[in-house]
C-alpha cells in the first residue's frame, strides 16, 4: 500500500482553509507539485485572489491553468507528480456557462480513476444552507452535489475544512 492516497478531496465552506490544507496534503508528497488552477480573472477582486494562492504556494510549483478541459489537463500532466486541483467549483461554473456540464464531470470521473500520481482536488461545500430563490442557483447547487458525490465515490481520502480545523471524512484504505 502507498504512503500516500492516489485520489483526495477536500472540501470546505468559503474561507475554511481548504485550499491552505489541500496545498499542505499535496506538499507532503515528493518530487514535483503541479498546481492547475480552474479560475479565470475576469476582474480586479478574482485577479487579486489569484495572486494571494499563488504567493502562498511560493514558487516550489508549476501551474497550468486549465478552466475547462480538467480531464485532459490531468491526462497531460499524469506521471509528473502529485497535482492540486484548485477548484472544482469553478470550473463547474466555467461549465455550467456553457451548458450540459454532466460530460465533462464524467471524464473527470473516468481521469481521476485512470490516474497514476496522486491528484489532490478542493471543492466547495455549498449544500449546507437555505435553498436558493432562482432556478440557476439551485441547478448550480444540485449539479454540484452530484459532482463531489461522484468524486467522493472515486477518492481513496476526503478532508473537509471547518473554520480552519481539517476533519479527515474518509480515510485511505488500511488506515483509521
Amino acid at each position: 500500500m502507498s504512503k500516500h492516497p492516489r485520489i483526495t478531496l477536500v472540501t470546505g465552506g468559503a474561507r475554511s482553509g481548504k485550499s491552505a490544507l489541500a496545498e499542505s496534503l499535496a506538499a507532503a508528497h515528493e518530487g514535483t507539485r503541479i498546481y492547475i488552477a480552474t479560475a479565470e480573472a475576469w476582474d480586479d477582486e478574482m485577479t487579486q485572489r489569484i495572486g494571494l494562492h499563488r504567493d502562498r504556494r511560493g514558487s516550489g510549483w508549476q501551474t497550468v491553468e486549465e478552466p475547462r478541459d480538467l480531464a485532459g489537463a490531468l491526462a497531460r500532466t499524469d506521471g509528473q507528480g502529485v497535482r492540486l486541483v484548485d477548484c472544482l467549483t469553478l470550473w463547474l461554473s466555467n461549465l455550467m456557462a456553457e451548458g450540459q456540464p454532466d460530460p465533462h464531470i464524467r471524464a473527470l470521473c473516468r481521469a481521476l480513476d485512470a490516474q497514476q500520481d496522486p491528484v489532490v482536488l478542493v471543492t466547495n461545500e455549498l449544500g449546507l444552507g437555505i435553498v436558493p430563490e432562482n432556478a440557476l442557483a439551485r441547478r448550480f447547487r444540485d449539479e454540484h452535489g452530484w459532482m463531489n458525490q461522484a468524486v467522493v465515490a472515486i477518492a481513496d481520502e476526503v478532508w473537509m475544512a471547518v473554520s480552519g480545523l481539517p476533519l479527515r471524512l474518509k480515510p485511505q484504505r488500511g488506515t483509521s
